[in-house]
């Protein structure tokens, strides 16, 4: 079985700041071109602490992405790999859930909702 935690798939952009039985917390963080290896997420709340543009790929489905500092949206289960496609960092915060709560990755999910 691959491994698709993203810490592992890419650790250079991805660290643990928290965890416990029901929520893993990460922060993402990368530089304009940047791009990351396939790795999924569980259903997870995305916060924003800056503003990017990214491209995000699921098999052969690709999502542009443009979302402003100091926003939460939700983050279906997914797999995808990503790409800054814009010309500032990206520095974000996820709160992964798990158990029952983390979902099944749907086929068709790439991106936030």
């Amino acid at each position: 079985m691959v491994d698709d935690d993203p810490t592992t798939t890419n650790p250079d952009h991805y660290r643990v700041l928290w965890e416990n039985e029901l929520v893993r917390v990460l922060e993402y963080t990368d530089t304009p071109g940047t791009q990351t290896t396939p790795h999924s997420h569980p259903n997870s709340v995305m916060i924003t602490l800056s503003s990017f543009d990214r491209r995000l790929t699921s098999g052969d489905r690709e999502l542009d992405v443009s979302l402003p500092a100091g926003k939460a949206v939700w983050l279906p289960a997914q797999r995808h790999s990503g790409h800054n496609i814009g010309s500032t960092p990206t520095h974000t915060i996820f709160v992964e859930l798990k158990g029952e709560a983390a979902g099944q990755q749907s086929e068709t999910a790439v991106g936030p909702e």
